[in-house]
């Protein structure tokens, strides 16, 4: 009895610092989004579910939560799309793969942060990239990439997708090196061609590697908030708020912590029914697969 019931004593130490560090901060956040407190007054007042009702009567809310779910979805179509294309690209017998690999992963190593204000700088008005173009005569190539409403949001994922295209390539190139060469002699033998038998054996066989890099970019999707603070501070306007960049705001901005509370709660709501969703729905698809 007092050996099966000894691991347990090993776990009450790190479950005591993660009460203390998350579980009670996180119920006491949850409580502060039912008040109108400012975040220093220690005086405050309960108002109930008044911060959720003003913040879908807000319209910078209301666009943040649609540039959130825009943001999350485009990078997890493209960056996938990319870190695939990539994946097959380098999963051959060129001498030059080794090199490719880790060339195109680099990035993802790199804080996000240095890379949005790297990006900050390049994307300028008077940046290297408008310079590329203008230097090979492509001057009506040349925008605004930051400054205009139409053009930040997607240049936003732009840098996204750049610095974690190398990251869902080595999940998936992880995946197909893993895929016995038998089944694709098998294959071959059968008179199958590369979009065959991408599509009937290595599609199929990649469901794990798909289920991983999607729950990832979805959830970091949704939270997102470095590069885009870095890059644009939620503008021009609010025209690249997400939620994560409003509750900053209303939170150390305005001083309005109960309602940036509400915001954080909504976030978080967010992302546990999208990546509970899309887990079932990838479980059930890597099920099926195997």
């Amino acid at each position: 009895m007092k050996r099966s019931n000894a691991p347990w004593w090993f776990v009450v130490p790190a479950m005591v610092l993660f009460a203390f560090v998350v579980l009670i901060p996180s119920v006491r956040g949850v409580y502060y989004a039912f008040t109108d407190w400012d975040g220093l007054d220690p005086s405050f007042s309960f108002v109930g579910l008044d911060n959720f009702v003003e913040m879908f009567r807000d319209p910078d809310a209301k666009q943040a939560i649609w540039h959130t779910l825009l943001i999350a979805v485009s990078i997890t179509i493209i960056q996938n799309g990319f870190g695939l294309a990539l994946a097959l690209g380098v999963n051959t017998m060129i001498k030059s793969r080794n090199v490719l690999r880790v060339f195109l992963f680099a990035p993802a190593v790199i804080t996000p942060i240095v890379t949005a204000y790297l990006w900050r700088n390049l994307l300028s008005t008077d940046g290297a990239v408008n310079s590329l173009f203008g230097a090979v005569g492509l001057d009506s190539w040349q925008q605004n990439w930051l400054g205009d409403p139409d053009l930040a949001l997607w240049s936003i994922v732009g840098v996204i997708v750049w610095q974690f295209g190398g990251y869902s390539m080595v999940i998936f190139l992880a995946g197909m090196q893993s895929i016995p060469k038998e089944i694709y002699d098998a294959a071959a033998i059968d008179g199958t061609g590369p979009v065959r038998r991408f599509w009937s054996v290595t599609r199929p066989l990649l469901a794990p590697a798909f289920t991983i890099n999607l729950m990832l970019s979805i959830i970091g999707g949704i939270k997102l908030f470095d590069q885009v603070y870095a890059l644009t501070g939620g503008g021009p306007g609010h025209a690249t708020d997400t939620l994560s960049t409003l509750i900053y705001k209303d939170a150390f901005t305005l001083g309005e912590f109960g309602y940036s509370i509400a915001l954080a709660v909504v976030l978080t709501v967010i992302v546990a029914v999208a990546s509970t969703g899309q887990y079932l729905v990838l479980a059930r698809n890597e099920r099926a697969a195997s």
